[in-house]
């Protein structure tokens, strides 16, 4: 097998198809190829004579994909004065990169993380207290969820975690693994995360300008039982943490987030994860696959004065009421500029990368059983995510993270003293 020094493309997908063959294992099979998925189980099928694959993003926009990249990286030809091919290898791809920046962040990054959390949890008012025993302050218990979170540890295991933190002076008190987990299965925190999520996200608002939503799941411990009448049989099936994400092309921030403990539509979240993005976000474009082609989400995205590049279905058509000029507009240049829409639309893949990024880290699945405390656990996740974002940036774009810095934009903390559930 030899070695490959490449240089850096300034074409995506190319770029993802030098990653892919220099870490998938791409194998053949009679005249077309295999290559594997780099975020999930699946494979697809490369036919590099006929110019097709399997891939999704390939049927839609019928643009040479980074799978078919990554097969003619995988092989070389050599042909003879004739035209007949003679010698056929693999080569295995390497790729240049800012290592001293990266290394540094990589092992500084703890650290930097429990500054960051720190400063984060800062903005976090303490609710009113109106009755009973005091309550613990809930800056520290998001403290200490998100320790435990980063630390991928259970909630007892983390404790030593979160003792050595408050002997440092991040925490004031260091709560009880049984009081961080009352205070998870409160709906409230729900509310409380997403205020520090999204002000993790702006110290990163003057390099973030394009956007791309997905939606992913989280698996749980917890599962379904029905008894299948047609079948006379009980069925079991796994219950998933719907999570729908906006996030930046460039770093991979998330911008905003929406989770949900049952199956939800992906397309009615735009509205609310674009909008949300808009308060603190100057955004130029959107990208999003087909289940999100609306007429109201194309108009979502014109209001806050972004382009939204977003795959027609084949059951769409550019007619319509002058009203929607917006949405004929968008047809017809999905229809007929393919090859300009392609390349706006294909960050949208940057999307995977950050789901594959928090899962990777903070695990795929959450601990939690109860719905409303799986949820509390994604948001910590996509919260620990933003940190270590922000600790890379650090080292590679001399960034200095400030946040709450406005005294109006500390969220008012609800009142957690009642526990309530979905």
């Amino acid at each position: 097998m030899s070695t490959v020094d490449s240089n850096v493309t300034s074409d995506p997908r190319e770029a993802k198809g030098q990653r892919i063959a220099g870490r998938a294992r791409i194998t053949r099979n009679g005249t077309v190829w295999i290559v594997p998925s780099e975020t999930s189980d699946a494979k697809y099928t490369v036919d590099l004579e006929a110019g097709t694959c399997t891939y999704p993003d390939f049927e839609t926009g019928h643009v040479h994909c980074k799978h078919q990249f990554a097969v003619e990286y995988t092989i070389t030809r050599e042909t003879d004065s004739k035209g007949n091919e003679t010698v056929t290898k693999t080569v295995r791809m390497t790729y240049s990169q800012r290592s001293p920046a990266y290394n540094a962040a990589q092992t500084h990054e703890q650290e930097h993380f429990e500054q960051l959390l720190r400063e984060l949890c800062d903005g976090i008012s303490q609710p009113p207290h109106t009755f009973g025993r005091p309550r613990l302050p809930l800056a520290d218990v998001v403290f200490a969820l998100g320790e435990k979170t980063y630390s991928t540890l259970s909630g007892r295991r983390a404790t030593s975690y979160i003792r050595n933190a408050e002997s440092r002076g991040f925490l004031d008190h260091s709560p009880h693994y049984n009081s961080a987990f009352r205070y998870l299965e409160s709906a409230d925190l729900m509310r409380t995360l997403k205020d520090p999520i999204e002000e993790s996200a702006k110290p990163l608002k003057a390099i973030e300008v394009d956007f791309a939503i997905d939606s992913t799941g989280f698996a749980t411990r917890t599962y379904q039982r029905w008894f299948d009448v047609m079948w006379g049989k009980e069925r079991t099936r796994q219950t998933w943490v719907k999570t729908h994400i906006i996030t930046g092309v460039l770093t991979n921030i998330v911008t905003s987030v929406e989770a949900t403990p049952t199956e939800s539509g992906d397309a009615p979240q735009l509205p609310v994860l674009v909008n949300a993005t808009a308060r603190n976000f100057a955004i130029r474009e959107v990208s999003a696959d087909k289940a999100y082609a609306s007429r109201a989400n194309h108009h979502a995205i014109a209001t806050v004065g972004a382009s939204a590049y977003i795959p027609m279905q084949d059951r769409h058509t550019g007619q319509g009421h002058a009203v929607h000029s917006i949405w004929q507009r968008a047809w017809h240049f999905y229809n007929f500029n393919r090859e300009g829409f392609s390349a706006h639309y294909h960050k949208r893949s940057n999307i995977e990368s950050t789901m594959a990024m928090i899962k990777a880290k903070f695990g795929a699945s959450v601990r939690a059983k109860t719905p409303v405390a799986q949820v509390n656990e994604v948001l910590l996740k996509v919260l620990c995510h933003n940190i270590v974002v922000l600790v890379q940036s650090i080292y590679e774009l001399d960034l200095e993270p400030v946040f709450w810095t406005f005294e109006a934009e500390r969220p008012v903390a609800p009142n957690l003293s009642q526990r309530s559930l979905f």
